[in-house]
């Protein structure tokens, strides 16, 4: 703050500053910044209400600067809010420009008589700057064309606000510069003689003419003369400066004094053209991936920087309007005939209603209406003070409208109109990208999810969760793919897989490759036949890809897991202590490259609350970080996570995942045991005269040993079809199994025929087949048959009354 208050006792002595604004929500006017002392020193407040009596308010008010000496601050005192002190001056300028007030700079003086007619030039020439400075933004980068309201962005920005103030004697060209003018000029300040000419020596040529203007006849007004011009730094870098000069006159009103206040012109326009705006939004759309971003991009360089009060983009669908963004999102901002049609996000655009607004679109022209334009409410209501309709075109057509209101009057400059026009075209491009950005994705993402699992099974004696993040870079689809499989006797099989590229052919081999590994895991392979089978189809599919894969299959009952590797990450492993690590398993060659390969199989044994994860490359491995350190990193992050919920372990383990070159998918399992296992028992059924009834003699066995009564006849009938079915109609082996969980029991038949039985549409009372299947079906709780290696399995269940406690169940 110390040299503002170096600053504001050059211009003119004043011993203290203060910059007063407009509130957001109502006139008040809100002490922003002071510089020189403490204005509550001084006795003024905060904040002042429109209604009050004060010198900062009139002077805002009437547009008009306000001059007081002690007496006239003391009449102020005695019927104002603030109680002033006696014996200083104060200055009240209002700050706006174009008629329209953006604030009011208070001075300060510790003096009685008030302010002399010098120091009231400079500090009304300070007050410009200041008001420039306001209607830029108030601090650098940041664009205002057009702006009528103010943007109070002061506080330490303040201190950024380069400005230094100069008198120059005409007759003899001596001037007396500050040290911050020549700071802006980059002269030192022991090298400086007070010469004009030194000064000018470091101007640009050509802006030379415009500022000799100011000492020459008829060239300046009463009100003084602003102008820009460029200075050249001693590194060869041009520098834009701003000066507001005013001629003062002797006596005899000959020009004697030129005053004149000089200020950065990096602070009050960032930027001095159009072309560096469109290019700053060019910037913005490249990096536009969706409708969405391009909707953001718009408001975010058109609404401030145009002072605009209402922004809305809309895509033009065959003959309708859709709504993209509407700025602000409010909808009491827009008027009544948009807020009929709000029945999402954003309304319907009412086009139909709005016919002036189809004719602009007709047009594909850039259309301007300045305040009191006849319009239809439904536009007149947008933009009262003056409304931008533009034509977004793109590839010979119009995809698009963006609208642009101000509630207070607006006059549309040359700048404006040539940053409107090529704004439309850039915005028109952007939106024909993002649209087709938009497709590809949406058609990506629905891909993804149709190829991967949509909910994981629940499973006995454990709980599996997945996560799969997409790549940063590219399609969000791949080849990476994970899959839970139960199988039967509370087994389960657990995937992960890798297809070779980051495209949609990977994705399409990779719903394949889960397909089929799915298929022949469900027929009852071993892991090892599953994933060698995999591997030959791939080698005869017409492409050149590879996939890489882990396959673990778990008997959950003994916690025994078998695991094949073709290619892939191993699993990890994480025991009950806390301790993971690696689980060393002999790998394959990734599948689709050897049709003959090998694919070993090692054995683990899970202990009740271990936790087994399967993983892809993408979660450990990146251009910036190498496989053994993201290997690494994982092992330490299972070590630390929780167990008791595996989703936020899973989520953990994806922590650290930000930009991705690849997909990521992970799989993981916690192993909880069964603690009741079911009991279980076996027949081999021999082809001869009486094998149903030796099937239902040992059934009657098992039915007694296991305390089950009630349901024994229905149990018996069940097995006489079953049996008898496999027998008749099929050849080789048939296996009778018994399974007790709980309170079910199930029966099941298991032959060497694929062929499930066919329950038949239609029984009459000659019909001599097909009875038998509709009988379990009805006796039963459920039914059905699945597929084994070679063969198949027709199961029955029955749902058995609750029992006394005894032999029904074993605990290991």
């Amino acid at each position: 703050m110390s040299t503002v208050r170096e600053r504001i006792r050059v211009f003119g002595g004043a011993a203290l500053a203060a910059v007063y604004v407009p509130g957001k929500r109502d006139d008040t006017l809100q002490l922003v910044e002071s510089a020189g002392g403490s204005g509550a020193r001084y006795g003024l407040l905060p904040s002042y209400p429109p209604s009050a009596h004060a010198p900062v308010v009139d002077a805002f008010r009437t547009g008009r600067p306000l001059w007081l000496n002690a007496v006239g601050v003391a009449s102020y005192g005695e019927s104002g809010p603030e109680t002033l002190p006696a014996q200083i001056s104060l200055g009240a300028l209002p700050l706006g420009a174009n008629g329209q007030p953006v604030g009011c700079l208070v001075v300060v003086d510790d003096v009685a008589d008030g302010f002399d007619a010098e120091r009231r030039n400079f500090l009304e020439l300070y007050a410009d700057q200041v008001t420039a400075w306001l209607e830029a933004g108030g601090e650098p980068n940041t664009h205002a064309i057009g702006r009528t309201g103010p943007r109070p962005m002061l506080g330490p920005t303040l201190d950024r606000f380069c400005v230094g103030s100069f008198t120059l004697v005409l007759s003899t060209g001596q001037i007396d510069a500050d040290s911050r003018v020549l700071d802006l000029v980059d002269i030192p300040q022991d090298a400086f003689d007070g010469r004009v000419e030194t000064l000018l020596a470091h101007t640009v040529p050509d802006d030379l003419p415009s500022l000799m203007s100011i000492v020459e006849p008829g060239h300046m007004t009463s009100g003084g003369r602003e102008l820009e011009f460029r200075i050249r730094r001693p590194t060869g870098e041009l520098r834009w400066l701003r000066l507001r000069a005013r001629r003062l006159a002797d006596g005899g009103g000959k020009p004697e004094r030129v005053l004149g206040v000089v200020a950065d012109a990096a602070h009050l326009r960032p930027s001095a053209d159009e072309v560096s705006r469109v290019q700053r939004l060019s910037v913005a759309l490249a990096g536009a991936m969706t409708v969405r971003d391009v909707s953001r991009a718009v408001v975010a360089a058109l609404r401030d920087p145009l002072g605009a009060d209402r922004v809305a983009l809309a895509e033009l669908e065959a003959d309708r309007l859709v709504v993209t963004v509407l700025d602000p999102p409010e909808p009491e901002a827009w008027p009544e005939l948009w807020r009929s049609e709000w029945r999402s996000e954003w309304p319907d655009a009412p086009a139909r209603a709005l016919p002036t607004l189809e004719a602009a679109l007709r047009e594909g022209r850039m259309s301007l209406w300045t305040a009191g334009s006849a319009l239809e409410p439904g536009l007149a209501g947008i933009g009262p003070g003056g409304l931008a309709v533009l034509a977004l075109p793109a590839e010979g057509r119009v995809v698009g409208s963006c609208l642009i209101g101000w509630d207070e009057p607006h006059e549309f400059g040359p700048e404006e109109r040539s940053l409107l026009t090529a704004t439309a075209g850039l915005v028109g491009q952007a939106l024909v990208r993002a649209r087709s950005l938009d497709a590809e994705h949406e058609l990506a993402t629905m891909l993804q999810r149709s190829l991967l699992p949509r909910k994981l099974p629940n499973l006995p004696g454990g709980v599996a969760v997945a996560r799969y993040l997409p790549a940063t870079v590219g399609l969000a689809v791949g080849g990476d793919w994970y899959d839970v499989i139960p199988l039967s006797e509370n087994h389960v099989a657990l995937v992960v897989g890798d297809v070779q590229g980051h495209n949609a052919g990977a994705a399409t081999i990779m719903g394949q490759m889960r397909t089929a590994i799915r298929a022949y895991a469900v027929e009852g392979h071993p892991p090892d036949v599953v994933v060698s089978r995999a591997n030959r189809l791939l080698v005869g599919m017409e492409t050149d890809l590879f996939a890489t894969c882990c396959y673990v299959a778990i008997d959950m009952e003994e916690g025994d897991a078998w695991c094949v590797r073709a290619g892939h990450l191993p699993p990890l492993l994480r025991d009950p202590d806390g301790s993971t690590r690696e689980v060393v398993i002999e790998g394959g060659p990734p599948l689709g490259v050897l049709a003959e390969a090998e694919f070993p199989m090692t054995t683990v044994a899970l202990a009740p609350g271990a936790v087994l994860t399967l993983l892809t490359d993408g979660l450990v491995e990146s251009s910036s970080l190498h496989l053994e350190d993201g290997m690494r990193r994982v092992c330490d992050a299972l070590s630390t996570a929780d167990p008791t919920d595996v989703g936020r372990m899973a989520d953990q383990l994806l922590g650290g995942v930000n930009r991705r070159d690849d997909d990521v998918a992970l799989l993981l399992l916690r192993y909880d045991g069964i603690g009741v296992r079911p009991l279980r028992a076996g027949w081999t059924v021999w082809r001869l005269p009486d094998a149903v009834a030796h099937a239902r003699r040992f059934t009657s066995r098992m039915l007694r040993s296991w305390r089950v009564t009630e349901e024994r006849d229905a149990i018996l009938l069940i097995v006489s079809e079953l049996v008898t079915n496999a027998l008749v109609h099929t050849q080789g082996q048939v296996r009778l199994d018994l399974t007790l969980t709980g309170e079910r029991l199930r029966v099941a038949a298991s032959d060497s025929s694929p062929r499930a039985p066919v329950k038949p549409s239609n029984v009459n009372w000659e019909a001599t087949g097909g009875r038998g299947i509709m009988l379990v079906e009805a006796v039963s709780e459920a039914y059905g048959s699945v597929p084994l290696s070679g063969g198949k399995q027709v199961w029955a269940e029955v749902a058995l009354q609750p029992r006394e406690p005894g032999v029904t169940t074993r605990v290991p």
